[in-house]
């Protein structure tokens, strides 16, 4: 059997940040056979300048929004932005399936292998049908007015089974909430029958209206019923925070991404990390900076012994789908996290997170998770001008 040899100026198995000292070694497929010391190497050993990475995952991503890129603007709030993303998502089918085709792309080549993709419709199954990267995909939910429950239930299964044919199975395929603030109690009972060894997401306080709504039944989100003609008086505020009353929704889920968390307390980050072992906190600084101009708490979620990964959102919220800008906007604003916790968010973590850990985020014998080779001229591999491309 023929096999490549790769080493770099440093190499990141998943876990650790080891030195040119090492080389990896794979089959002609990309299949890790083993990480080798230099001095026993031998010949033929493929030299890189830069950092040798597994492929990103991307844990979160709307790519059926692709042809929205550019249309939103920036900095507006969470309110004004989901207007515009129900004002203008409906467009010609032709545009949106070459804007995510784009897209996805462009999600390859920037060295990301895996996704975790919010799906509302079935614009993405013909793209994914091709298999270029491994997809979680996410069947997303909402309904606020109980009346509506199983209407959009049987609509979320319908669409399930659609994406069910294309897989071939459901093994990366599960329902999930849209947000606290969209989910009726009676579409939560029906949701909840289906979690049980299925990976669940759901958008968790990305505004701070959320909580307000659930402690106070005021706010912002209010104000979008009203504008949306969605008649909120079955609700009663719980005097809790939305995660504090959503969280028990997630018992019998396998693993729970929590996604965005850019208003969660510190209170709230120590309820959910206590709350499953198997709970990730999903970042997308980039979207975040976006929408609300905020960044989560992270070094809570840190101090808390919380899991991390990292996502994208959509062209709708982001100027790319990059899981290495998101690396390097955390890095540029908490300059004090490791670059190896940062690598094993985008990584590891996000392999265990989606189901995907068998095959992908880190360099042990057996797995083919690619080959990402981030290239930097000054000192820290995740400085502003980072690039990164995909070498196998």
């Amino acid at each position: 059997m023929t096999y490549r040899k790769f080493q770099a100026d440093y190499l990141f198995d998943g876990t650790e940040l080891l030195d040119d000292k090492h080389v990896l070694v794979t089959s002609e497929d990309g299949t890790v056979r083993e990480i080798a010391d230099c001095s026993d190497a031998g010949e033929d050993v493929e030299r890189f300048k830069g950092l040798i990475s597994p492929g990103f995952i991307n844990c979160h991503c709307h790519l059926e929004l692709s042809h929205l890129k550019g249309l939103i603007s920036m900095k507006t709030g969470l309110i004004r932005f989901v207007l515009s993303i129900v004002n203008q998502r409906k467009t010609d089918i032709n545009e949106i399936q070459t804007a995510l085709s784009r897209a996805e792309s462009d999600m390859l080549a920037g060295g990301i292998v895996a996704v975790g993709d919010i799906c509302n419709t079935g614009d993405t199954l013909a793209q994914k049908s091709a298999r270029r990267l491994d997809y979680y995909n996410f069947i997303e939910l909402a309904g606020w007015l109980p009346s509506q429950a199983q209407s959009r239930f049987d609509s979320g299964k319908a669409l399930y089974n659609q994406f069910a044919l294309m897989a071939g199975n459901t093994q990366h395929l599960s329902l999930n909430p849209h947000a606290p603030y969209s989910v009726s109690p009676r579409l939560w009972d029906l949701l909840r029958k289906s979690f049980p060894h299925k990976a669940i997401t759901m958008h968790n306080q990305e505004t701070a209206a959320e909580d307000e709504l659930f402690m106070f039944k005021r706010g912002g989100l209010t104000e979008l019923y009203t504008m949306m003609k969605i008649d909120n008086s079955h609700f009663s505020p719980a005097g809790a925070s939305s995660l504090a009353c959503s969280l028990p929704q997630f018992e019998s889920a396998k693993n729970i991404l929590l996604v965005h968390n850019t208003f969660t307390s510190a209170e709230d980050i120590t309820r959910a990390t206590a709350f499953s072992p198997d709970l990730f906190f999903c970042l997308c600084p980039n979207a975040n900076l976006f929408i609300e101009d905020k960044l989560p708490d992270i070094p809570s979620m840190i101090h808390a012994g919380g899991n991390l990964v990292v996502g994208t959102d959509s062209l709708a919220s982001n100027h790319q789908l990059s899981v290495l800008e998101e690396m390097k906007t955390i890095k540029k604003h908490f300059p004090e996290i490791e670059t190896a916790r940062i690598l094993q968010w985008a990584t590891s973590n996000g392999a265990r997170a989606l189901q995907f850990e068998d095959k992908l985020g880190d360099f042990k014998a057996g797995k083919k998770p690619g080959l990402v080779l981030i290239e930097y001229k000054g000192k820290e591999p995740l400085d502003a001008e980072s690039n990164c491309r995909r070498i196998l």
